[in-house]
């Protein structure tokens, strides 16, 4: 599959339709797809590999591109396997060929591959770029800009003046094959970035600056659709709410943790009560049965979260433990939280709770905590109604 992105800018990315557990634990019922292009000028550049499960399709994807042209550079922007897999193949076949990246990445790149030691023409076989450094092709003129973290240390991406194209690495990615959901890319690509770039919200809001100087008209991201037009406009939006961990849904999120489904219907319970209330919005996730990731989408989408659990071996019900465990390392910060433990004899999940929700950066507790025992009872019901308003006015 072959796209023109421009006159000179080909797409040669592969879908894997097949793949269902991305990075070993994010669930992908739509695949993935890993994004690369050729610019074709007076010199040929190509914007980084695949991922070894598609090398073969991406090789042939490439050399029906290059139509028998010898490509004069590979631009690592990002050294993360799913994107780099190819790069021992390509030097192989083009030995000629000059790989472009970073220092941070030719520091990394013993770790995945022997890096070359020269070429026949006599060029050295890695150029190391840093901020601002520029790579004329002929028409084009490549300009690089450092992103650190976004979100591994050695990442870099470009930027191509003349077709106004930044090529944005892992940036603005999003879950699926290259066309999954093409008219809903803010679902997906909302669980991607807090799942993936949720902790580096800082790095990313400074690329956003520094794009923001730049007239692009196209994004050119390694996973998901090119963004241009409205969706681009939207595509920068979202991203500068999401990198500073600001509000982007009024509403509550309800996440619980039940053993034997009495914590899940007294949840259900709190969401009549909320919605009665005016809640403008509601979303509840079983933090058993349902997608993590989505539960961590969700918990950085709404201003204010209800964690609900059951007691366990003087602790929290585990998988709510780990619900709490993944936010804290996601740098989950800047939100009312409210409380509901359940437990028949010793009540325990609060006290787990409430210390790794207040570890983290501006979390508040919103009173009063909840204490059910066994089945939600009509005497419950007052205390969860005071929860309800005690959060929808913080």
């Amino acid at each position: 599959m072959i796209k023109n992105i421009t006159a000179d800018i080909r797409y040669i990315g592969v879908d894997d339709p097949e793949m269902r557990l991305f990075e070993s634990q994010y669930h992908t019922p739509d695949g993935m797809c890993y994004n690369s292009y050729v610019i074709l000028d007076e010199k040929v550049a190509i914007m980084d590999t695949s991922d070894r499960r598609t090398l073969d399709a991406w090789k042939a994807n490439l050399a029906e591109a290059l139509a028998g042209r010898q490509p004069d550079y590979l631009i690592v922007q990002h050294l993360e396997p799913d994107h780099a897999s190819g790069i021992a193949d390509l030097c192989a076949l083009y030995p000629q060929m000059q790989l472009v990246c970073s220092a941070k990445a030719l520091q990394m790149m013993p770790q995945y591959l022997t890096v070359p030691e020269g070429s026949p023409s006599g060029a050295a076989p890695v150029l190391t770029v840093k901020e601002g450094d520029t790579l004329p092709l002929g028409r084009h003129t490549l300009k690089f800009i450092m992103a650190p973290m976004v979100h591994w240390p050695e990442v870099m991406v470009t930027y191509d003046a003349t077709d106004k194209v930044l090529f944005s690495a892992d940036g603005f990615g999003k879950f699926g094959v290259y066309d999954a959901d093409a008219d809903d890319w803010a679902c997906e690509a909302r669980r991607y970035y807090f799942n993936i770039c949720g902790k580096y919200g800082t790095p990313v809001s400074t690329l956003l600056k520094k794009a923001a100087a730049l007239d692009i008209q196209k994004i050119l991201p390694l996973h998901g659709p090119v963004l241009e037009g409205e969706k681009l406009a939207e595509a920068l939006r979202l991203y500068t709410i999401w990198s500073a961990y600001d509000v982007e849904t009024e509403g509550v999120f309800i996440a619980h943790a039940s053993i034997h489904g009495n914590t899940a219907a007294a949840a259900e319970r709190l969401v009549e009560i909320l919605k009665a209330k005016g809640c403008p919005k509601v979303a509840i996730s079983d933090l058993c049965r349902d997608d993590l990731g989505e539960a961590i989408e969700d918990a950085f989408r709404y201003g204010k979260m209800i964690c609900m659990a059951s007691s366990y071996d003087a602790g929290v019900f585990p998988p709510m433990y780990d619900f709490l465990h993944h936010l804290e390392i996601k740098a989950f910060q800047r939100r009312h939280v409210g409380l509901v433990e359940n437990g028949s004899w010793a009540p325990s999940a609060a006290k787990t709770m409430r210390p790794m929700l207040e570890g983290m950066k501006q979390v508040e507790i919103v009173e009063p905590v909840v204490t059910l025992r066994g089945c939600m009872k009509d005497a419950d019901i007052p205390a969860l109604e005071a929860l309800a308003e005690a959060i929808m006015k913080d």
